[in-house]
């Protein structure tokens, strides 16, 4: 496996809807800080980061998906990312306050 994490954030825009669109609110900012600081970090041969079209959780946007863990990241913002590279991505202890924990019996 060439990269140990592999970040996808939704930049999906939803124009002239009601649902919340994580690109409208910050998605292509997300993407930008998750590389700036996996970069400095000299993490970005291990760790890639890369936008997405829509994960599925627009309700808990801005989101983003962490593999091969498959952890989902929502109501993000850029302030979060420094503690998502740190605590997840470094120290490998997920950031609890920002899981979405999907209703399990609800179906998509």
């Amino acid at each position: 496996m060439k990269y140990r994490h592999h970040i996808f954030i939704c930049i999906n825009e939803r124009k002239n809807s009601e649902r919340k669109s994580c690109g409208e609110a910050c998605g292509m900012e997300l993407v930008s800080e998750f590389k700036k600081q996996i970069k400095e970090a000299g993490l970005n041969t291990v760790i890639r980061a890369q936008r997405a079209g829509c994960l599925d959780a627009c309700d808990y946007g801005p989101s983003a998906v962490i593999y091969p863990e498959g952890i989902f990241y929502g109501g993000l913002t850029t302030a979060d990312v420094t503690e998502i590279v740190q605590q997840h991505l470094i120290k490998g202890k997920p950031v609890e306050r920002l899981i979405i924990r999907f209703d399990k019996t609800s179906a998509s």
